[in-house]
């Protein structure tokens, strides 16, 4: 994995032995920040990071065995290397006991000291990138997780798997709830970057005046708070791949900031003058409406371009038919091993109530209703009792005006239409089909009639006899 790597802090009485080692670091590629005392030294790593510190062991003021006793004390495991002139078996013990990984005495080779400083830089590396695969315990990701046979979704599979093998851009576009985390992440997961980092902001979530420090990092003292410097979450996507969910949110001046990032993966960290570069692959979401977002003029119609290399439209729930019914038996399985519950089935009716719900919140509410159910019901299935009423679900359901889809048939849309009035009936009337024929103006053999000609079921529904 690709981490940037923080400085050297080298502290050193003697000006010409500071400026030798910083040389020599420096011509192997370090970073490297050079004082001559202990004082100054604890200040630096109160404020910036470091990822090891060569320290002499006779300073001016506190000694380079008290230091190393203050760094232990105050960032335990940062190593430091004991440089002495005055090397003896007892200050080889006593540096060590101090938290010194390595003592070295002077005159010494430049291998030996690279040699230290590459066994850190090392272990650096080795301890981010547990931390971050710790930080990714128990996530899963891919196509598995997406679950469904409607059309539009085994279609999404054969997408994913074409798309996961590039590097391409892609723009992920849907209403919330209908799984744009699962498909980024499915993107990352198959792809050739799978063992790097996968990095995710939600743009929505973090305040406009942090979402530049959070992308790309900031330099100390760059704002009110900013005690350290803080490198980006771009730098921790180095390698690997950052997913920006809801970017429709992110404000026009940060657009215009991330679409220079995306012309060649170069940034300046806020409050600092130095370009970075990093290489990653982006993804990007909204549930926004991207075209009445950049009409309204919220969202730059270049950056959608720069973006939208491969677009996906994920259907919403209510258009995935079947779907309904694999999703709330896939979390069904789900809850009942983390609740320990030994529910085994959906009743009939409860089916039926799934069925006619319209899903406003798509599977997240489905997923949110699957829990509910499980946690009150004490039958072997769940019942249509436990499931909620959808009352307020209901009313939360877009109205979009009748029309017909770009390759529907009239027939098609009537029928849809007429399918979407009946489920609406059913669910205002406790799914009661007389009560629902009565707010429809139809006999109840009517809209029985008409629901089998729809191919909705009519059989085993709660309250159907009411």
């Amino acid at each position: 994995m690709h981490y940037p790597i923080p400085p050297v802090l080298v502290v050193d009485d003697e000006k010409n032995m500071r400026l030798s080692l910083q040389t020599m670091l420096m011509d192997e590629g370090h970073a490297v920040r050079a004082v001559e005392s202990a004082e100054e030294a604890l200040e630096l790593l109160s404020s910036e990071e470091f990822f090891m510190v060569i320290t002499d062991a006779r300073l001016g003021g506190m000694s380079g065995y008290d230091f190393l006793k203050k760094i232990q004390a105050g960032k335990p495991g940062l190593p430091a290397l004991m440089l002495t002139a005055y090397a003896t078996p007892k200050l080889a013990v006593e540096a060590i006991q101090a938290g010194a990984i390595d003592y070295l005495a002077k005159p010494f080779a430049p291998e030996e000291l690279l040699h230290a400083v590459a066994r850190c830089e090392e272990r650096y590396k080795l301890l981010r990138q547990n931390a971050a695969l710790r930080s990714r315990a128990g996530e899963i990701f891919g196509l598995s997780q997406i679950v469904g046979e409607s059309e539009g979704v085994r279609e999404l599979r054969k997408l994913i798997q074409t798309v996961a093998q590039t590097d391409a851009r892609v723009l992920i576009l849907g209403e919330s709830g209908t799984g744009k985390e699962l498909v980024a992440g499915a993107l990352h997961a198959l792809s050739k970057r799978q063992h790097e980092n996968y990095v995710r902001i939600n743009c929505a979530a973090i305040p406009e005046t942090l979402l530049e420090s959070e992308l790309f990092g900031h330099e100390k003292g760059s704002f009110t708070g900013a005690l350290k410097q803080k490198p980006g979450r771009v730098e921790e996507a180095d390698g690997g791949t950052i997913f920006l969910d809801e970017i429709a949110d992110m404000s026009k001046p940060l657009q215009a900031k991330l679409l220079r990032f995306l012309e060649d993966g170069s940034f300046t960290r806020v409050g600092g003058t130095q370009e970075l570069r990093v290489n990653v692959r982006f993804l990007a979401a909204t549930n926004r409406d991207i075209a009445q977002a950049i009409a309204g003029g919220q969202f730059r119609e270049d950056l959608f371009h720069r973006l939208n290399v491969v677009q996906f439209q994920l259907p919403s729930l209510r258009e995935r038919g079947g779907d309904v019914l694999l999703l709330a038996e896939h979390f069904l399985k789900l809850f009942c091993v983390t609740m320990n519950k030994s529910v085994t089935g959906i009743s009939a009716g409860a089916r039926q109530k799934l069925l006619a719900h319209r899903w406003p919140g798509n599977v997240r509410e489905l997923r949110n209703a699957i829990e509910r159910a499980l946690i009150l019901e004490t039958s072997r299935e769940i019942q249509p009792s436990s499931l909620p009423d959808f009352q307020v679900e209901s009313r939360l359901q877009k109205t979009a005006p009748f029309q017909a889809g770009p390759d529907e048939s009239l027939d098609a849309a009537l029928m849809r239409v007429e399918r979407e009035l009946i489920s609406n009936a059913l669910e205002q009337n406790g799914f009661s089909l007389t009560r629902a024929a009565e707010q429809l103006k139809l006999s109840r053999h009517s809209l029985r009639y008409r629901m089998q000609r729809l191919e909705m079921k009519t059989g085993d529904m709660a309250g159907s006899e009411s």
